[in-house]
């Protein structure tokens, strides 16, 4: 397997824009992320915990992204200061899955006919998402801003209450047909248009996979969060280490292995990632612990969750071992933190496909 050729510098893996993509993404809203180095004193000024997120007006955001065009640190290893990317958890990993491991793609979702809705098709086209079931309507797209600290710690402020999105209502059988995996963030504000997808994708025969999103998400709203769990259509689920904390609040042990046994009673796949320590993961009976790939260090956590959930994917996808698809997602994962933003670069892909082959992982179908 790892004998394959690697694609040349500057090329990514092959990707047709199929009708019924394998790889379904529910994003309601689509999002535009600017991303920037900044020091700890903006930081500082701004509302909210450091390291968190918190949604905030446009006005406020307008504001935010002034401050930090004038605080920005040029990062020595980036054209620019600031960059701007179709954005959102779901994009993250479909666009990852689609431009790096060269499986077909879509998105369900609506932007705005603004600037920034223009930027997402953009965007996830050039990397070739199909974006026949994104609607575009009247209004704004959300937009967020993620700055990221010296020690590569990210920060996050979207705007998202003005933004266009789907409802549930708008969802057809259409949008699902043919395709193999429905890939989810779990969100209080979207839970009726999640409950609808679920709904549809398990009639029309998908997979759901479910990503818990953030540990404010998860704290603040557990409740429903256990229903969709408790349910047993979700088929894939994964958590961070503070997100597997949460979930298992007022339990005796809330250690990863605990989490990892909790989501696998509810799912097939169950998987508590734990940053710079890899990841556990669970099948039935079976349960693996895999290792982080590439630096300690990593220039930009955004991404790097999404990143892992879509090479995971790929591994499942592709009929892998539960150990080989969670080091499939090690390597996906440690690519994007090594420069700025959710979107992995040519390089970046190139570093992932070395690593890869290292471990003589199936490697993607690639261009020539």
């Amino acid at each position: 397997m790892g004998a394959a050729a690697l694609p040349g510098n500057g090329e990514i893996a092959t990707v047709t824009v199929a009708t019924h993509p394998l790889v379904l993404g529910l994003q309601p809203a689509a999002l535009v992320d600017h991303v920037a180095h900044v020091d700890w004193s903006l930081l500082d000024q701004i509302p909210g915990d450091r390291g968190g997120s918190m949604p905030v007006a446009i006005e406020d955001l307008e504001h935010i992204l002034k401050e930090v065009k004038a605080h920005k640190l040029a990062s020595p290893d980036e054209l620019s200061p600031m960059k701007t990317m179709a954005g959102g958890s779901v994009a993250n990993t479909i666009r990852g899955l689609s431009a790096g491991f060269g499986v077909s793609c879509g998105i369900i979702g609506a932007c705005g006919d603004d600037e920034q809705g223009k930027l997402f098709v953009s965007n996830m086209s050039f990397n070739g998402v199909n974006l026949s079931r994104l609607r575009m309507k009247q209004g704004h797209t959300a937009q967020c801003v993620c700055m990221v600290d010296e020690l590569g710690n990210r920060t996050m402020r979207p705007c998202l209450s003005s933004a266009v999105k789907v409802q549930a209502d708008e969802l057809t059988k259409e949008d699902f047909k043919g395709s193999k995996w429905l890939v989810l963030r779990y969100a209080i504000f979207n839970l009726e248009v999640i409950q609808a997808a679920i709904r549809t994708a398990k009639q029309e025969g998908l997979f759901v996979s479910l990503d818990l999103a953030s540990f404010e998400m998860v704290r603040n709203f557990r409740s429903p969060l256990l229903q969709l769990l408790e349910s047993g259509d979700i088929d894939l689920c994964f958590a961070n280490e503070d997100e597997a904390m949460e979930l298992l609040r007022g339990d005796q042990t809330t250690d990863p292995e605990a989490a990892a046994e909790f989501l696998a009673k509810h799912c097939n796949w169950a998987v508590v990632t734990l940053g710079a320590d890899g990841c556990i993961a669970r099948h039935g009976k079976e349960i693996v612990r895999v290792p982080a790939i590439g630096e300690a260090k990593a220039t930009d956590a955004t991404g790097a969750g999404d990143l892992f959930a879509g090479g995971f994917l790929y591994g499942l996808i592709k009929g892998l071992s539960l150990e080989e698809c969670c080091q499939v997602g090690a390597c996906s994962g440690g690519s994007v933190i090594r420069s700025l933003g959710g979107e992995v670069t040519p390089e970046n892909w190139q570093w992932m496909y070395k690593q890869m082959q290292i471990k003589d992982l199936h490697l993607p179908d690639i261009r020539n």
